[in-house]
């Protein structure tokens, strides 16, 4: 079948975008995801599994060899307040196959459900591409969506289906292309990323938050920890010019690590901000297309909601839209 012909045609290979195509074409239809990357090995994305997302996946019949992926279990979480230690989550009372917080490297997590999708008939995965805009069956904005355009290294090219699903993250072309209203709730924070190498006798708890005024969030990933630094929005600029020693003597205030351990940090280069947002659409959708994920609502990082988020939109659409889908509504 050409790729021009599609049932439904997915921006975005983020959780929410991989998902909702594996979904789709595991109940028959014939899916393209466009995704914009040449692959998933992008760094600081959100990869907290929670115990909701285990869930469908073992539903799906693939938790054990989802789990033999590199991973670290959380049944909770702790956090240092104050020179606290307060427990803030403890999953091993919930009724579901994991009682934890599985912490995965977004990209492990996509190349698996990317694998799983290769195998269905109707799927094709294009990275490389970037969605350019919206096809419309008229000349008017209200006109129903009835595919998109593409442009890669290759050149460019449209893709028509009767289902655009926008699952292009909180800078989203198909939301602004389709006209979506966004509420924009602000948020007086920003995130700084970097990795620390892991060392015999680190503390044990996956994630420590500390305070007050800042926050510092330690991720586990077996040889290195990836941590992540509150500041206030905008103030990046101000962090940099301080001074790289500055920097490291406000992480060591925070972390129960030795001082010396952020003398590694020894270039901005290591450092990836993280800008947030958080908003939601008015209405998710228009004739022919849809928004899920952070295209629909953008989330805030703390706690790691979005990407679970992410997969119960996915799963949601597959859900509701599959049988119409397959009946050529």
């Amino acid at each position: 079948m050409p790729e021009q012909d599609q049932d439904c045609v997915i921006a975005g290979g983020g959780p929410a975008g991989m998902m909702a195509g594996l979904l789709l074409a595991r109940a028959g239809l014939r899916v393209t995801v466009i995704e914009k990357h040449p692959d998933f090995l992008h760094d600081f994305r959100g990869d907290t599994i929670h115990p909701s997302t285990l869930q469908v996946i073992a539903d799906l019949g693939w938790l054990e060899e989802f789990l033999a992926l590199p991973h670290q279990k959380a049944p909770d979480l702790h956090a240092e307040i104050g020179g606290r230690q307060v427990t803030i989550a403890d999953f091993r009372s919930l009724k579901t196959d994991c009682r934890y917080i599985a912490f995965m490297p977004q990209w492990n997590f996509l190349n698996f459900l990317a694998g799983k999708a290769a195998a269905m008939p109707g799927f094709t995965l294009r990275m490389g591409h970037s969605v350019t805009g919206l096809l419309r069956d008229g000349d008017k904005p209200g006109d129903k969506t009835c595919g998109l355009t593409w442009q890669s290294d290759s050149g460019t090219g449209e893709i028509r289906a009767p289902l655009v699903i926008g699952a292009d993250g909180r800078h989203s072309v198909i939301r602004r292309e389709a006209g979506f209203i966004v509420t924009d709730f602000g948020s007086p924070v920003d995130v700084v990323w970097l990795r620390l190498s892991r060392r015999a006798g680190d503390p044990a708890p996956a994630m420590s938050h500390a305070g007050p005024g800042q926050g510092l969030v330690l991720i586990d990933r077996g040889e290195y920890w990836q941590c992540g630094y509150v500041i206030r929005k905008g103030s990046y600029d101000d962090l940099q010019a301080a001074g790289l020693p500055a920097f490291r003597a406000a992480l060591a205030a925070l972390a129960r690590l030795p001082a010396g351990r952020f003398d590694e940090i020894t270039s901005w280069d290591q450092i990836h901000l993280l800008s947030i947002r958080m908003d939601r659409l008015t209405r998710w959708w228009a004739p022919g297309v849809l928004c899920i994920g952070d295209a629909a609502h953008a989330m805030s990082p703390v706690g790691g909601f979005g990407v679970n988020l992410a997969i119960q939109d996915a799963v949601a659409t597959a859900n509701i839209l599959a049988a119409p889908c397959a009946r050529g509504g």
